[in-house]
């Protein structure tokens, strides 16, 4: 079974932790803070889970999933994940990481600069527009009627497909926004974000999204 490195032990990635151990996934969790913080999560999700540093979490990954602040960007270790597909939650909230010039200009997103501090990953945009306690709740088995639709972008087709994947095994519908570049129509303060919407309304809603306000 895969394991899954996760760099990032907050809301998502606790929450994505336990959707992957539901799934069947092997987990090895990190933070900022060391393992032994992480002690009663990973009692919590059981013998398929363990705590690590970040570096040894992206190492024993084959899988990643990176979910830390922007400002924290360049902390996430390069080399474990080299030749990897590396999942980004992360969303770019200017009152927490400061003013980024690129990004307020439309220059650039998030992911595009998390592809660029990991040169040899391949990232895909994962589960950054939902709340972080939906992503174990609001699920349905494929097929389901009104299904909820979460997005995801790279610009490696294999990475896509895993995205795609892992959403299907959580119990979401997947919409492929396309590049990297386009990963800003499901960011903060557009339509698609942290609304439920099935496929079509998450493909209504991001053909909706401007590019700056």
């Amino acid at each position: 079974m895969t394991t899954l490195g996760i760099i990032g032990a907050g809301h998502i990635g606790s929450q994505v932790a336990r959707a992957a151990v539901t799934a069947g996934y092997d987990v090895v969790i990190s933070n900022s803070r060391g393992p032994e913080t992480l002690s009663d999560l990973v009692a919590e999700l059981g013998p398929k889970a363990q705590a690590a540093i970040p570096a040894e979490a992206g190492a024993a990954g084959d899988v990643v999933v990176v979910t830390v602040p922007l400002h924290a960007l360049a902390d996430v270790p390069v080399e474990p994940l080299s030749g990897k597909i590396v999942l980004d939650t992360n969303n770019y909230y200017f009152e927490r990481d400061g003013h980024i010039d690129a990004l307020d200009k439309g220059e650039t997103t998030s992911s595009q600069m998390l592809q660029e501090h990991l040169p040899t990953s391949k990232v895909a945009k994962a589960f950054n527009h939902i709340r972080s306690e939906d992503i174990t709740t609001d699920v349905a088995p494929a097929g389901t009627p009104n299904r909820r639709a979460l997005a995801t972008s790279s610009d490696f087709p294999e990475a896509v497909e895993f995205a795609t994947k892992l959403y299907d095994e959580f119990g979401f519908d997947t919409v492929n926004v396309g590049p990297l570049s386009e990963s800003w129509r499901v960011e903060r303060d557009r339509p698609a974000y942290v609304v439920r919407q099935n496929a079509d309304e998450l493909k209504a809603n991001l053909a909706k999204a401007n590019r700056l306000p």
